[in-house]
């Protein structure tokens, strides 16, 4: 009996402070996962882990994008790169906006458009417009934690973005704005996948 009640005493000496960590172990398994390595050292990890499995876009345009205007050396976390990426996603959508009016004026250096793609480029500009409209929302719910409001956003910009060019295929017109549509999608997806971690 007395061996008995040894190893009894030593599980119980055991068991009271596993349980005591069990909690904690909940508590750790349910923390967000966020990247807070600092200096450059967060952009690789970070575009890989979410370019790699992606279908809109890939690690270099990540790390293009992103390094462009040197989101690695303060960003600490996916959500700081996120909010870099919705302000990239504002450059794109102004500067858009800014050779489509030049385009519809005659002054997109090829001259005036013809009927079909000036067509396609007002629409474009109201689509465009719309995306610029959503980013300063964007970008405070990014501040402020409200990251599916933040998601919602760039979902909206990146449809914009693909019914822009899509408009172009449709109305039998080449897109002189091909490019920016791409990169104004891309990025749209860019933070939602970043924000997807946050």
């Amino acid at each position: 009996m007395t061996t008995a009640m040894a190893s009894s005493s030593s599980l119980r000496g055991v068991t009271v402070p596993f349980l005591m960590i069990l909690p904690l172990l909940f508590v750790v398994a349910a923390l967000p996962a966020e990247v807070t390595v600092t200096g450059d050292g967060i952009l690789l990890p970070s575009c890989k882990t979410v370019g790699g499995g992606s279908t809109y876009f890939d690690v270099q345009f990540c790390l293009d994008a992103l390094g462009s205007v040197g989101a690695g050396a303060g960003a600490r976390s996916y959500r700081d790169l996120a909010a870099v990426a919705v302000g990239l996603l504002t450059a794109n959508a102004t500067s858009t906006s800014v050779k489509i009016d030049a385009l519809l004026r005659g002054g997109g250096g090829g001259g005036k458009v013809d009927a079909a793609t000036a067509r396609c480029l007002r629409s474009c500009q109201a689509l465009y417009a719309g995306i610029a409209r959503r980013q300063p929302g964007c970008a405070a719910a990014v501040r402020g934690g409200r990251l599916g409001e933040a998601r919602s956003s760039l979902e909206e910009s990146a449809a914009a973005a693909r019914r822009c060019e899509d408009g172009f295929r449709g109305g039998n017109a080449t897109s002189p704005v091909t490019a920016e549509d791409d990169a104004a999608f891309k990025l749209a997806k860019l933070g939602v996948a970043l924000l997807g971690f946050a």
